[in-house]
Formats: C-alpha cells, structure tokens, sequence
C-alpha cells in the first residue's frame, strides 16, 4: 500500500512539475519569438488558407523532453 501512495505522489509530483514550466513558459513566450519560426516550419498562405506545421519545433521539443524523461527515470 505505502509503495503504490509513493508511486502516486511521485506522479503528482511530476504533473505539478510540468505545469509549472507550461505556466513560465507561458508567462515568457513573448521573449521567446523564435519558437515557431526555425528553420524548417512549414508555413503555406494562400488567399484564404493558412497551413502552418513546426517541424523543427517539435524535434525540438520532443527532444527536450526526453532528455528530462532520461534523467528522471535515471
């Protein structure tokens, strides 16, 4: 019982940690203007279209967060 209530607080712990940084994140943004604009975002406009996909941005991130899931499983 006491292992499985460990467990759990160790996951509210880390939900709680990952708002935190979304809510930085968010707070600094504007400091932030060249996430979405890497080199390798595709952006199409057209007339009455708009497709924007951040590739770079998101190998970007995804990398980030694995190397945090790394080092908190380690």
């Amino acid at each position: 019982m006491t292992s499985e209530l460990q467990q759990f607080g160790k996951i509210l712990i880390l939900i709680g940690s990952l708002i935190f940084v979304a809510g930085i994140f968010l707070l600094f943004s504007d400091k932030l203007s060249f996430l979405g604009k890497l080199p390798g975002d595709i952006l199409i406009k057209r007339k009455n279209f708009t497709f924007y996909f951040p590739i770079a941005t998101s190998l970007l991130f995804s990398i980030l967060l694995s190397i945090i899931i790394y080092f908190l499983r380690k």
